[in-house]
């Protein structure tokens, strides 16, 4: 059955080449969500590895995380803490920096958003070079929280982005 939905979301997932530029290969989700059976797969493979030991939280990385997390959180019961672009929060914030292949970037989450008794999922749609997810395991940690595990739909594995990450990672 695992296998069976996890196919159905390759098979629904779309591949576009040289997107946003030449030599990168884009891994379009948006088809996923418009198609329910594939959604709720996703989202119940989510659920089910964390049914029996939920976090207190599960903290969405901007912007598709934020698709993932907020049906997860509600099918696990949980709390939604989301980590956004700079300028985003209203907000008191903290920030992390992080390097990408042209430049660095920078995310924020609200400075109350987290306390030491949280214990964290990070979600997002998809782990490339592992930047942004290393970055958002700083924030929460700064927090004094625990990131219990960085979870993704899809890992481009040849990009070797799981080495950054401090937490366990958990890809589809």
């Amino acid at each position: 059955m695992t296998a069976s939905r996890i196919e159905l979301v390759k098979q629904t997932m779309r591949e576009i080449p040289d997107f946003p530029k030449e030599g990168i290969l884009f891994y379009d989700i948006t088809p996923i969500l418009a198609n329910s059976e594939a959604f709720s797969a996703v989202i119940d493979l989510f659920a089910e590895r964390y049914r029996d030991n939920p976090p207190t939280q599960i903290a969405a990385i901007e912007s598709r995380g934020f698709i993932f997390g907020a049906a997860l959180a509600k099918e696990l019961g949980c709390g939604l803490t989301v980590i956004r672009k700079p300028g985003k929060l209203p907000a008191e914030t903290i920030s992390e920096s992080y390097s990408l292949e042209y430049g660095t970037d920078r995310i924020e989450i609200h400075a109350d958003a987290l306390s030491s008794a949280d214990r964290c999922l990070v979600i997002d749609d998809l782990l490339a070079t592992g930047g942004t997810a290393a970055a958002a395991v700083k924030l929460i940690e700064r927090l004094g929280a625990q990131v219990v595990e960085c979870a993704f739909m899809v890992e481009l594995t040849a990009l070797a982005g799981r080495q950054k990450l401090t937490a366990p990672v958990f890809s589809m």
